[in-house]
């Protein structure tokens, strides 16, 4: 995804799967797209097709949890490097 476009960051913190949905459509505006998943997905199964439309993208999913310092900082990283960031 070598692209100058905008880096767009996706958090998906509590309405997880339209986080996903979001992702998946953003891709559409060809800029690079990065989704990190907070904790445990709600319904997986509700969740997969939007995962699979992520993959099929190449969208990288990270998945965090929000305790862990670790994450945090990760997490901190990927907001100072996006031009946009959704929260959802």
């Amino acid at each position: 995804m070598a692209n100058d476009g905008k880096r767009i960051l996706v958090v998906a913190l509590r309405k997880k799967t339209e986080a996903l949905r979001m992702a998946g459509g953003l891709t559409l505006l060809e800029d690079p797209v990065k989704v990190r998943v907070v904790g445990e997905l709600d319904d997986p199964a509700e969740a997969e097709e939007q995962l699979e439309m992520l993959e099929f993208g190449e969208v990288p999913v990270v998945y965090m949890d929000g305790d862990r310092e670790a994450d945090v900082g990760e997490l901190a990283d990927d907001i100072l490097e996006a031009d946009v960031v959704y929260m959802v």
